[in-house]
C-alpha cells in the first residue's frame, strides 16, 4: 500500500484536493462542474484562449452546462480555467479529456493524447493521480502514457497513480448526465484504482472498478461498437423492407413489444457524433495489428456510411416522380446537427447529404434552430428559417434530424415532396408526398 495513495485519498475525501481537467469540451466542462458542486476545486485546462476566458467569466458554451450554475461556481472560486503549463504541478489529480479523432485512413489519431501526456510529464510530481478519459484503443494507457510518465523517474503505484476511465457523455440526454451515469475505472495497480475511485466518487453516483486499464478501455469500445453494429443491422433492414414494400418502423415497433430477447434500434440517414462513427475503428485498427479482421465492425461501417447516399437517392427518385432532376432543384435539409435538439454537427450524416446533393447540381439550403448560419459543417449551404414560404420554395424537403421544434404536420402541408429519414412524419398518411426509409 502506497503512503502517497493514502495521503491523496484523505485529501480527496477532506475536499482539500485540487483537480485539473485537460480539455474543456462536452466531457471536461460538465465533469469540472460536478467536482465543483461537491466542493472540490477544479481547474479547466484548454489550449483555446477563448474557452479559458469564457469559463473564467462564468459563461457556458456547452448545452449540458447551465450558465447560471457555472457562474456561481466560478464566483465562489471552485472553478477556474487556464492555458496548459506549470499549473499542472500545483494540482493533485489530472483528468485528460482531449479529442481522439480518426485520420482520413481511419487510423487512430492520438496526437492530442500524446501532447497532453507531454504537458503532464513536464509537471508530474509525487502524490499525483493521472486519469485518461479520452476514448482510445486498448493498451494506450499502459503503452503510451505510462512509459512517458515513468521517464520522470517516478514509479507508478507508489509515487504517482495512473488510471483509465472512459467518458460516457451523451450530449442532450435529458435523463442521463455526468452525475448519474456510472463511471468505469481501471488502474495500472490496485492503489491506482483506489485513488481514482475515491476521486470520481465525488463526481458521480456510482463507480465501477475493473481489473485493468485495458479492460476499461475495452468497455467504451464495446458500448459504441454494440450500437454501431445494431444500427447497421436496422439500416440494412430498412433497405430490405423498402425493397419488400414493408414499413420498417412498423416492423421494429411491433418487434419491440416482445418483453425479452429484443432491444429496438431505429434506422436513420447514417451515424453522427464523436463516438459511434469513430470508436469502433479504434478497436478494428488495434485488431489489425494482431492480424485479425473485425468483420462485424467493418460491415456495420460500410452500411452506415452508405445511408446518406441511400437517402439522397430517395430524393432523386422523389423528384423524378414530378419530372424533375436533382440538378437545378432546390432541396431543403431539415437538421444539420447529428441528433435531436443539440448543436453538435460532428460526423453528421446531413453534411454528407448536402455534399452529395450539391455535387449533383442541387441548390441546397438547410434549417436548424440549433446551428449557426456560418457553421462550416453546412458546406456552403445557406441557412433558412422554418416557415411555409421556405418549405413551398423547395422542390424536396429532407428530414435529416428530428428536432422537437420541427412540426411534422406543417412540414408535410407546405412541402412539395418530403423524404423523411427519421420517421418524424409517423402517423401522417400522404403517400403521394412522403417518402420514408
Amino acid at each position: 500500500m502506497s503512503e502517497f495513495a493514502d495521503r491523496l485519498i484523505a485529501k480527496i475525501n477532506n475536499k482539500e484536493a485540487r483537480v485539473a481537467i485537460l480539455g474543456m469540451g462536452y466531457v471536461g466542462l460538465p465533469l469540472a462542474v460536478e467536482f465543483a458542486k461537491e466542493g472540490i476545486r477544479a481547474v479547466g485546462i484548454d489550449v483555446s484562449e477563448d474557452r479559458v476566458a469564457q469559463i473564467n467569466r462564468g459563461e457556458s458554451y456547452i448545452g449540458d452546462v447551465d450558465g447560471e450554475e457555472l457562474k456561481k461556481l466560478v464566483d465562489k472560486g471552485l472553478i477556474t480555467a487556464s492555458l496548459p503549463g506549470a499549473i499542472l504541478a500545483e494540482v493533485d489529480a489530472i483528468s485528460i479529456c482531449v479529442p481522439t479523432p480518426l485520420r482520413k485512413s481511419k487510423d487512430p489519431d492520438i496526437s492530442y493524447i500524446v501532447a497532453a501526456t507531454e504537458e503532464v510529464a513536464k509537471n508530474l510530481r509525487s502524490g499525483q493521480l493521472v486519469v485518461l478519459e479520452s476514448t482510445t484503443y486498448p493498451g494506450t494507457t499502459d503503452e503510451v502514457i505510462l512509459p512517458r510518465l515513468q521517464e520522470t523517474g517516478l514509479k507508478v503505484g507508489e509515487d504517482f497513480f495512473l488510471a483509465f476511465s472512459p467518458e460516457r457523455v451523451d450530449p442532450g440526454n435529458p435523463r442521463f448526465n455526468t452525475r448519474n451515469t456510472p463511471k468505469v475505472v481501471g488502474g495500472v495497480t490496485p492503489d491506482c484504482v483506489r485513488v481514482a475511485t475515491a476521486l470520481y466518487g465525488h463526481a458521480v453516483n456510482e463507480v465501477v472498478a475493473v481489473t485493468s486499464t485495458q479492460a476499461a478501455e475495452m468497455v467504451k469500445l464495446l458500448e459504441n461498437t454494440f450500437r454501431s453494429v445494431n444500427i447497421g443491422l436496422v439500416n440494412e433492414l430498412a433497405i430490405i423492407c423498402d425493397k419488400l414494400k414493408v414499413n420498417v418502423w412498423e416492423v421494429i415497433g411491433a418487434a419491440a413489444t416482445k418483453p425479452f430477447g429484443f432491444m429496438p434500434f431505429w434506422p436513420g440517414p447514417g451515424l453522427g457524433g464523436h463516438c459511434i462513427p469513430i470508436d469502433p475503428h479504434y478497436l478494428s485498427w488495434k485488431l489489425k495489428t494482431l492480424n485479425y479482421h473485425a468483420r462485424f465492425i467493418e460491415l456495420a461501417d460500410e452500411i452506415n456510411s452508405f445511408m446518406p447516399e441511400y437517402v439522397t437517392d430517395k430524393v432523386a427518385a422523389s423528384l423524378n416522380e414530378d419530372r424533375k432532376s436533382v440538378n437545378g432543384s432546390r432541396v431543403l435539409v431539415m437538421g444539420l446537427a447529428y441528433k435531436r435538439d443539440v448543436s453538435d454537427c460532428r460526423e453528421s450524416p446531413a453534411i454528407d447529404m448536402i455534399r452529395l446533393l450539391s455535387e449533383s447540381g442541387a441548390d441546397v439550403v438547410f434549417c436548424d434552430p440549433f446551428v449557426d448560419a456560418d457553421n462550416p459543417a453546412a458546406k456552403g449551404a445557406k441557412k433558412v428559417e422554418l416557415n411555409a414560404e421556405e418549405l413551398s420554395r423547395a422542390d424536396c424537403t429532407v428530414i435529416a434530424t428530428d428536432h422537437s421544434q420541427f412540426d411534422a404536420s406543417m412540414i408535410v402541408e407546405h412541402s412539395q415532396k418530403v423524404v423523411d429519414a427519421r420517421n418524424l412524419t409517423s402517423g401522417i398518411d400522404d403517400p403521394a408526398k412522403i417518402r420514408r426509409l
